[in-house]
């Protein structure tokens, strides 16, 4: 044990001393060796760490606003207008004579199509598994059997009995929770959503496609464990770079008379950025978080009558639950959380960590190199 600990002293002993050398009483030439060693080491691990952090962070932001978001806006898009449908339908067959003149109503179409535009923008969105876009096809296919149900129930329009049992059929593939007897008389009636073995109707299928989403929308909002260890890693080498980088130069002022080495400068400059996108990737987080109960207010508390009314009086204030205005906000806080002119600046940031790495290992080499041929006028050996 106590050879574990003296070996594990040393090493850190060495590894501080290649990290933090002092000045005082180091010969020159071994005191540019450590730089040589430590200087390049640590600007490799800064960008490595703090690259991929920064770029995990921002592709997280882009997932969001480019294929999750939308995927969740399409979801509840297609569940609204299919019982705006519905109900539509329902108030069309019950008015035999009008169905006879004109069938059922422009509405009825408009809301059909919309769903099965929607559902196919969730398909097209990139952000649903393998799985899930089976799934999603089931769902498609139940659409097309449920108006199928519709068109037949309209067949029987002058026969309530069959009319009835065709419509009761339809509302079951739409939903598999039975309308209570207090809501009979609404045109929407309230549909809960059920899980397990018995969730086979088309609202029980998005609302575990919307489950599935809103788990991954929460997973990437979070600050991993992965990011967050990157950028401790990350936070340490850069203090650690840049105060390296500044003893050097102070270095090389008092031992090598050189005022301002232009490679160190150069090497030293991109560190300017790093509060930048350390803001940026701040913000990004931050309004990746603010989406949440967003997402979850798409999935729970829009509803086919905030969606109808929103259609009748266009003029009106927003409601604050219609899907267009959630959308619409989902959208705006994930593009407001970024500091827009750093837009593609993470692929960038681990090349030039590396060529500020070789520009500093190339300058302190020559130094170095310089000072074994010819030794400059007062500086000590």
């Amino acid at each position: 044990m106590r050879g574990v600990v003296v070996v594990g002293g040393e090493l850190g002993r060495r590894l501080w001393r290649y990290a933090w050398p002092s000045a005082t009483g180091r010969r020159n030439r071994a005191y540019l060796r450590d730089r040589l060693i430590a200087l390049p080491l640590l600007a490799v691990v800064a960008a490595g760490a703090f690259g991929w952090a920064y770029a995990d962070v921002r592709e997280d932001s882009a997932h969001l606003r480019e294929r999750l978001a939308p995927a969740l806006v399409g979801l509840a898009n297609a569940k609204a207008s299919l019982f705006i449908a519905h109900g539509e339908a329902v108030a069309n067959l019950h008015e035999a004579g009008a169905v006879d003149l004109v069938g059922l109503s422009q509405r009825y179409r408009t809301r059909v199509a919309r769903a099965t535009q929607s559902l196919n923008e969730v398909t097209r969105s990139g952000a649903l598994t393998v799985a899930e876009e089976q799934e999603l096809r089931v769902v498609s296919a139940l659409v097309v059997d449920y108006t199928g149900r519709i068109g037949r129930a309209q067949g029987h329009a002058r026969d309530p009995v069959l009319r009835d049992a065709e419509l009761s059929y339809a509302r079951s593939m739409l939903c598999s929770t039975p309308v209570a007897a207090a809501d009979r008389q609404d045109r929407h009636p309230p549909c809960r959503p059920t899980t397990g073995s018995g969730a086979t109707s088309i609202v029980d299928r998005v609302a575990g496609l919307e489950r599935e989403l809103r788990g991954r929308l929460a997973d990437r909002a979070a600050w991993g464990p992965g990011v967050l260890t990157a950028a401790a890693v990350a936070g340490a080498a850069l203090v650690l770079l840049a105060a390296g980088l500044w003893r050097t130069v102070v270095f090389l002022r008092r031992r090598f008379r050189i005022r301002l080495s232009i490679p160190l400068a150069l090497a030293a400059l991109p560190l300017l950025a790093v509060p930048f996108l350390t803001a940026d990737a701040v913000l990004a987080q931050h309004a990746q978080t603010r989406t949440l109960p967003l997402a979850d207010a798409l999935a729970t508390r829009t509803s086919p009558r905030t969606e109808t009314i929103a259609e009748e009086r266009p003029f009106d204030g927003p409601d604050p639950t219609a899907v267009e205005v959630l959308g619409s906000r989902i959208d705006d806080t994930l593009s407001d959380g970024r500091l827009a002119f750093l837009d593609g600046a993470a692929p960038f940031v681990l090349p030039v960590g590396l060529a500020g790495a070789a520009l500093v290992g190339g300058a302190l080499h020559a130094y170095r190199r310089e000072y074994l041929v010819v030794a400059r006028p007062g500086a000590v050996t």
